[in-house]
């Protein structure tokens, strides 16, 4: 009986003595705010450590599919069921995001390495995109893994974006 108020009072005292820790920054979940629209065959900017990539970004669209009455029930006078609804499958497309032609910053290419790509290969297997070896090499399963991992973030691009670099945690280049 007092087995259990004694730990219920151990547990808050050593919660007490927990130094008071910042809250850890919430990260934007989308790469979109770091597309720039394309329009010409120029980068937005240039200088030194700036470099950048083009990509298209595909059309988004949405099929909605339902069930549409065709013809209701009939009942007869008494309740009974005569004949039963008959429903038709029904589907409609729409475009909800507009193909784009995009720029986005990505390391420079001095800064991609064997070591630099071995970095973003671990990165990518710790969180599960990357199953195969560390090689050093910007093959096929890096690429493959890289957009998996940028995808849902709003970047469908196997190119590797100096933001998913940042938070994969193997660039430190700060955004100019």
């Amino acid at each position: 009986m007092h087995r259990p108020a004694l730990l219920f009072l151990l547990a808050i005292a050593v919660t007490g003595c927990q130094p008071n820790l910042p809250n850890a920054p919430v990260l934007n979940n989308s790469l979109q705010k770091e597309l720039v629209t394309k329009k010409g065959s120029k980068p937005p900017s240039e200088g030194k450590g700036i470099c950048w990539a083009d990509d298209v970004t595909p059309a988004v669209i949405e099929t909605v599919t339902e069930q549409v009455l065709v013809r209701p029930e009939v009942r007869g006078p008494d309740g009974a069921l005569i004949s039963t609804a008959v429903f038709q499958t029904a589907a409609s497309q729409r475009i909800v995001q507009d193909r784009r032609e995009v720029w986005f910053r990505t390391p420079c290419p001095e800064v991609v390495t064997v070591d630099f790509i071995a970095s973003l290969q671990r990165a990518l297997k710790a969180r599960g995109y990357y199953r195969d070896g560390v090689t050093g090499q910007l093959d096929a399963p890096t690429r493959r893994a890289l957009r998996q991992f940028q995808e849902p973030l709003g970047l469908d691009s196997e190119r590797l974006s100096l933001a998913a670099a940042q938070r994969l945690g193997i660039s430190a280049t700060e955004f100019k």
